[in-house]
């Protein structure tokens, strides 16, 4: 069946990516396909806005770029802190740990960003090797700011900061050579507009000295940087072989984001999440979490009293063909999370999404005003426009 993916990953490819991984299938040393990763590369770079030579994808979903990260730089009994207000938060606390770091927290509530103070304070007192953060949280639809602040903390007392930017990457701002980022990794299936399988990643010479100056081997091969960055290098090495067909899907991907131009698919972006958030409060619905730290992509709504999480879901996708998400942890069966990301950041998928929303919502006797919702939006969304 088709859907109209808006939950918080995978969402609905552009056509043109679907179409540049039905091309025929190369073989991983074949100079045409050795071509297309030398451009990967450098597409990456300009969507990273780095210049970092490492910066190439891992094959595998985006927590694959944050496991091979945690992976190649932590040793054991190396101080790891970790900046976590949700469940990404809580999977680098997991990662770093399963590889031997020795963790310390700095929190703030689900629906809240880190204070870069709480880093600072911390890193005084732990001297950590490793600062981790999430810049866009999705299981709470939360914005972590002020990360160029975060980076320099991270400089001045010489820790590396390593960031997930899953679900930024191509869809807000993600500035790593001026934040001072040491090494930062994404997911294809997000606001890159492409199937779920690789993982762009890219790291500074920072971080690559301390990946290749290791006293202990990395405990995993398979997300070995150290060899991986060989592979993707003139060298060469014949570490594993490329998903080929989702090679040609980044790559289709990154130029489509490139041609567009980083600054307008910003702001499409944001017009698309003001759209949305704008109709769902003329809906009568609440918007969960800071609202001054919201991500644009991702909109978290507090489901209204009396609406059954699963069933609502069920009636949405069953009826309108609609996926949006729930929550984790203690958010879940309270907030949906509704994602317009990549292809589909635009006002028609917002204006589908919020017509759905008002016929199930209303079929379990939510007060909510016929047409409020579709009106405020096309108001908001031709205001930003212009």
């Amino acid at each position: 069946p088709t859907r109209l993916l808006c939950g918080t990953g995978p969402t609905n490819p552009d056509p043109r990516v679907l179409r540049a991984m039905a091309a025929p299938v190369l073989g991983q040393f074949d100079p045409a396909f050795t071509a297309i990763m030398t451009d990967v590369m450098e597409l990456g770079r300009q969507v990273f806005r780095t210049r970092n030579p490492r910066t190439f994808a891992i094959s595998g979903t985006g927590r694959a770029g944050m496991e091979a990260g945690i992976a190649s730089l932590v040793e054991p009994g190396d101080r790891v802190l970790v900046a976590n207000c949700g469940r990404f938060g809580d999977l680098f606390v997991d990662l770093a740990t399963r590889y031997g770091a020795l963790v310390t927290q700095v929190t703030a509530e689900w629906g809240k960003a880190v204070d870069p103070q709480q880093v600072d304070e911390a890193l005084k007192r732990t001297k950590a090797k490793i600062v981790a953060a999430v810049h866009g949280e999705t299981s709470t639809g939360m914005l972590q700011p002020m990360m160029d602040e975060i980076g320099r903390i991270c400089r001045r007392h010489d820790a590396l900061l390593v960031v997930d930017a899953v679900v930024t990457l191509g869809g807000t701002p993600v500035d790593t050579d001026a934040w001072q980022i040491d090494l930062a990794s994404a997911g294809t299936q997000k606001c890159l507009g492409c199937p779920s399988g690789m993982a762009p990643i890219t790291y500074n010479e920072r971080a690559e000295r301390v990946i290749t100056s290791r006293k202990t081997p990395i405990i995993s091969n398979y997300f070995d940087l150290a060899q991986v960055q060989r592979y993707w290098s003139p060298e060469r090495l014949n570490h594993h072989t490329l998903p080929t067909s989702m090679t040609y899907g980044l790559h289709e991907a990154l130029r489509l984001i490139v041609d567009e131009g980083l600054e307008l698919r910003w702001a499409r972006h944001q017009r698309a999440g003001d759209a949305l958030k704008a109709g769902l409060e003329a809906m009568g619905i609440q918007l969960f979490g800071d609202t001054k730290h919201r991500l644009p992509m991702i909109t978290a709504m507090m489901i209204p009293e009396g609406v059954p999480d699963e069933e609502g879901r069920a009636r949405l996708l069953e009826e309108f063909g609609v996926e949006v998400a729930t929550s984790f942890g203690p958010l879940r069966g309270r907030i949906w999370r509704i994602g317009t990301m990549g292809y589909n950041a635009e006002l028609r998928t917002v204006l589908t999404v919020l017509t759905a929303l008002e016929h199930v919502l209303r079929s379990f006797y939510a007060r909510v005003p016929r047409g409020a919702g579709v009106e405020e939006a096309r108001r908001v969304y031709g205001r930003t426009a212009s």
